[in-house]
């Protein structure tokens, strides 16, 4: 099981190369939601979203032979760029795995930090059999962009600053893909202030992790059809489900109209960019899914990785309708 020893050794491997992200505040979203907000502004980390946490702490916790060797990693793109750069800063190769329609920026980026990137088709081909296939073939390490120890601990250092810096919180809101995020929040949240309530955030049309906690086991889907494509997993992880099950309190979910709102909330209230997933556990919280009204809270802002064509498709038709 992952723990809080775990997560400050990660920390400590991360001082003085991940950014220790703002802390945002705003008053108008106090008072839409009646609860004193904190926002983890994860759009301001290197490789601009909290992927690369994990993805730097389990490279450095490799053995030196397996780092000359090299890495491999499959991702829709933040912890594709994240893996890249990580291993840049390292010294070690890397080939990532990456849809074909990945947004462009993201694949830009990759290729931009260094590494080689291959594609594949994310609707007809398994990413996981292409990665362990990839790994085996070259003698690269496989990190998995959320089912791995060292990942989920490096993601854990978000909520170990937050706390650090806040003090208590009464609830943590954390948007959900393959649990990852939640997994390493949950178990730094939980050991720091016992009584804290963690939720999770899906995009609607991919709950696959509150299906597999209805059913008590893991829970398959379609890929999901959502604009939040940081979010478009399958199933929850072999590792992060147990740990999702034992310390995450509830998960919610947000439809992509309540993501576009708290993308342009976002942009006009706090002048903050984030992708479609970067905003979904805002998303629950602005469209009042939990009341949280009188509440000290915790939100992961998890990611801005959108480029500018992207984020106007997105939000261009909202402000039409608005003026």
């Amino acid at each position: 099981m992952l723990e809080i020893d775990d997560i400050r050794r990660a920390a400590g491997r991360l001082a003085g190369v991940a950014h220790r992200t703002p802390v945002l505040t705003s008053r108008t979203l106090d008072q839409r939601t009646g609860a004193r907000v904190f926002l983890k502004a994860e759009p301001f980390q290197r490789t601009g979203s909290f992927k690369f946490r994990g993805a730097y702490n389990a490279i450095a916790a490799l053995p030196p032979d397996q780092r000359a060797r090299g890495v491999t990693a499959y991702s829709s793109g933040n912890h594709a760029q994240a893996m890249a750069l990580a291993a840049q800063l390292q010294g070690v190769p890397a080939v990532i795995l990456m849809p074909a329609d990945a947004p462009p920026a993201k694949l830009a980026a990759t290729r931009g930090y260094g590494a080689e990137v291959v594609t594949y088709d994310r609707y007809a081909e398994d990413r996981t059999a292409l990665g362990e296939a990839l790994a085996a073939d070259r003698g690269l390490a496989l990190i998995p962009p959320f089912d791995h120890w060292d990942v989920m601990a490096g993601q854990g250092t978000l909520a170990l600053e937050l706390l650090e810096e806040t003090g208590p919180l009464d609830v943590l809101f954390v948007c959900v893909g393959g649990g990852g995020l939640i997994s390493g929040c949950a178990t730094a949240a939980k050991a720091l202030v016992p009584g804290i309530a963690v939720v999770g955030v899906e995009p609607a049309a991919g709950d696959d992790v509150r299906r597999s906690l209805a059913a008590g086991e893991r829970v398959s889907i379609p890929v999901p059809r959502t604009i939040a494509d940081g979010q478009q997993t399958t199933a929850p992880g072999e590792r992060t489900f147990p740990v999702i099950r034992r310390l995450v309190d509830e998960v919610v979910l947000a439809t992509d109209d309540q993501i576009l709102a708290a993308m342009a909330f976002l942009f006009d209230t706090c002048k903050v960019v984030t992708e479609p997933s970067g905003a979904c556990a805002l998303a629950a919280v602005l469209a009042g899914t939990a009341d949280v009204a009188g509440l000290r809270v915790g939100v992961t802002l998890s990611g801005g990785n959108v480029g500018l064509p992207r984020f106007l498709d997105l939000l261009a038709p909202r402000a039409a309708r608005r003026d």
